[in-house]
This record gives structure tokens, sequence and C-alpha cells, in this order.
């Protein structure tokens, strides 16, 4: 039988995707950093929010 690529595939492993993702908190933080790198800026007049 061969390796199960997808169990062996490379990325973040249970601990590391425990340790950025693991509460609602931390995952609400990583979807704001990514969504809005610079701060969340309003998209009809420009300035950003807090």
């Amino acid at each position: 039988m061969g390796i199960n690529k997808i169990q062996f595939q490379k990325g973040l492993s249970m601990t590391g995707f425990m340790e950025n993702y693991g509460t609602e908190d931390k995952c609400y933080a990583a979807l704001v950093a990514s969504r809005w790198p610079a701060g969340f800026v309003c998209p009809k007049c420009g300035r950003y929010a807090p």
C-alpha cells in the first residue's frame, strides 16, 4: 500500500494549527490580519478605523 498523500501533505501540524487558530479570538485575529494587513480602511471614506 502506498503513502496516503492527503495524510502526509506539507503544512501545519495539528499542534501548530491549534497554536495559531485554537481559540475563537486567535482565529478572528488571524482573519482580520489577513484581510486587512494595514488595519481596516473604510471603503467609502478611506479612513482607518480603530
